[in-house]
């Protein structure tokens, strides 16, 4: 197996075989996103992408793994190749899980409903969109390239399909000018949505990234343990979701949460207000590092 740089994956795809079938992200300009700087996008030669799947069969057997398709928009990927990559994984190892993959909202956008059930045949069942925030500014500000209604558009396709949607919100993207309008607006697009799995993050702000430089001549300004509280209960406060997994335990929230949407709804409140009132359990930021 040959990977080209950092990979990254979903924490909820921790056990899976990660196939790299694109180099780093297409769009990668996300003023906040670190993750892909140092790469050059580019769509791998699928002889090189078989090859891999082939020394995995060839040293392993027919593994039970989940796999996952990275970069980060693998999806970007023309569906026939994409149905050749899900078609050997499945020829070679018609034991494995799952398969995952990357979703940026254009490149949902730019598949044909058709192309998408597809997709789903052929063994996708889960795709991951970073929706990041449901505000227009907000995501003009951190330079997206979607808008609010394309991010709609593309969660309720994606939706359409039968193929799973876990969604990706991150607290404190507005800063302190923005909180009010990321949380409402964010809540209003997961709303629209009705994603399968929500997971909220808390942003981390590393160097080499434009955003830190915002932070550093003061043109942005970060929330607080206790600013990020309030955000993330005022949005679970407008947040409606008719079944839902909830997550805001990654690594970069000062405090963890985990429920089920609605049931849940009223206990994850409770847990916030708590915190606010107490915040001694509130991970220190040096261990928010990834």
């Amino acid at each position: 197996m040959r990977y080209e740089g950092a990979v990254y994956r979903p924490p909820s795809e921790a056990r899976s075989l990660i196939i790299q079938t694109t180099i780093g992200c297409s769009h990668n300009q996300c003023t906040f996103c670190y993750m892909y700087k140092e790469k050059k996008f580019r769509v791998r030669k699928m002889e090189a992408i078989l090859a891999d799947l082939q020394d995995v069969k060839a040293q392993y057997g027919d593994i039970t793994n989940n796999f996952f398709l990275a970069d980060g928009n693998a999806l970007c990927l023309g569906t026939d190749k994409l149905i050749t990559i899900l078609k050997t994984i499945k020829t070679l190892f018609p034991s494995s899980g799952r398969i995952g993959i990357y979703a940026a909202p254009k490149d949902i956008l730019n598949k044909t409903p058709e192309d998408l059930s597809l997709l789903k045949a052929n063994g996708i069942e889960i795709a991951y969109l970073g929706i990041e925030s449901g505000s227009d500014k907000v995501l003009k500000d951190v330079n997206k390239g979607v808008t609010q209604q394309e991010m709609v558009e593309a969660g309720q396709k994606l939706k359409a399909s039968g193929i799973k949607l876990s969604t990706m919100v991150i607290s404190g993207l507005g800063g302190s000018a923005d909180w009010e309008l990321h949380a409402e607006e964010s809540a209003k697009v997961v709303n629209a949505i009705q994603p399968d799995y929500l997971a909220l993050l808390t942003l981390l702000t590393p160097e080499g990234t434009p955003l830190y430089d915002s932070i550093q001549n003061g043109t942005f300004k970060l929330l607080d343990p206790t600013d990020v509280l309030v955000e993330t209960r005022r949005m679970l406060e407008k947040i409606e979701l008719n079944d839902c997994v909830f997550r805001s335990n990654h690594v970069s929230n000062y405090l963890s949460l985990a429920g089920h949407f609605p049931e849940d709804k009223p206990k994850l409140l409770d847990a916030i207000d708590h915190s606010l009132g107490d915040q001694r359990h509130l991970r220190d930021e040096w261990m928010r590092q990834l």
